[in-house]
């Protein structure tokens, strides 16, 4: 599996992976998203499977080890099943996610502990970016 890298907005990237075996005859394209900043942050990891190709295509935008926040909507493989590749890769990141998924799935499977997110809570990324 390939991934395909494109800035989608100034300074945004899509990390796409297109997956034929899934769904055929059409297949099915899995996306991660970066957002740059003082402490970069990716929205979801991709299966765990996925990661090699993942983080060589992220590495070549930015050195793993900037990656400060690692975030997903839901607990999910496609989401989250890379999540401790990514961690053990970028030894200053840490997830952050809402509080029931901290409490229910996170706290266990995550490999270091989460950042809960209260309701609405904002992330300063720096550089003018901020994600709630």
């Amino acid at each position: 599996m390939d991934t395909a890298i494109d800035e989608i907005a100034d300074g945004i990237y899509r990390l796409s992976t297109y997956a034929p075996q899934v769904a055929p005859p059409a297949g099915l394209t899995y996306n991660v998203f970066l957002i740059p900043g003082d402490e970069p942050l990716l929205f979801h990891t991709g299966k765990r499977g996925m990661f090699p190709g993942l983080s060589a295509a992220l590495a070549r935008v930015l050195p793993l080890e900037r990656l400060r926040w690692i975030s997903f909507a839901h607990y999910e493989s496609d989401e989250c099943g890379a999540m401790n590749g990514w961690l053990a890769a970028a030894p200053r990141a840490e997830i952050a996610h809402g509080q029931t998924g901290c409490r229910v799935s996170l706290n266990d499977m995550a490999d270091r502990a989460p950042r809960a997110l209260a309701d609405g809570e904002v992330i300063d990324l720096g550089g003018g970016r901020r994600v709630r």
